[in-house]
């Protein structure tokens, strides 16, 4: 699969904007948002390749989010990969069994975001 788009999920505008340089200076395009529901839209509309997702977001969160997308015709392929502050082994057996493709823990850095971009190409 050939990655893209992107959609970056954070309803922290400094985290947000944080993803959004790493994946764009890594030569993916980028589209945001910034909650749970507004995610869902942005990735029926804009079909992207590959979901960096937040999961503590007011709205709807992003284990909310991912199961709505797994459940969705338009969107059940798109790799979801959880980026939160949440680090409990619990925490990513339940981000998996929502559908989650992969698991980033805040804080990260640059590498731990393009080494999930290559394992999911």
């Amino acid at each position: 699969m050939a990655i893209r788009k992107i959609l970056a999920v954070d309803d922290s505008p400094t985290d947000l904007a944080n993803i959004k340089t790493i994946v764009t200076d890594a030569g993916f395009t980028v589209v945001t948002a910034t909650n749970g529901r507004e995610a869902v839209e942005k990735a029926k509309q804009e079909k992207p390749d590959l979901i960096f997702l937040d999961i503590i977001m007011p709205d709807m969160d992003g284990y909310a989010a991912c199961r709505l997308l797994n459940n969705e015709n338009d969107t059940k392929g798109i790799p979801v990969v959880f980026v939160t502050s949440k680090n409990q082994k619990a925490d990513r057996l339940w981000a998996q069994m929502q559908g989650g493709k992969g698991f980033i823990t805040k804080p990260y850095n640059a590498d731990a975001i393009i080494d999930q971009l290559k394992a999911l190409v």
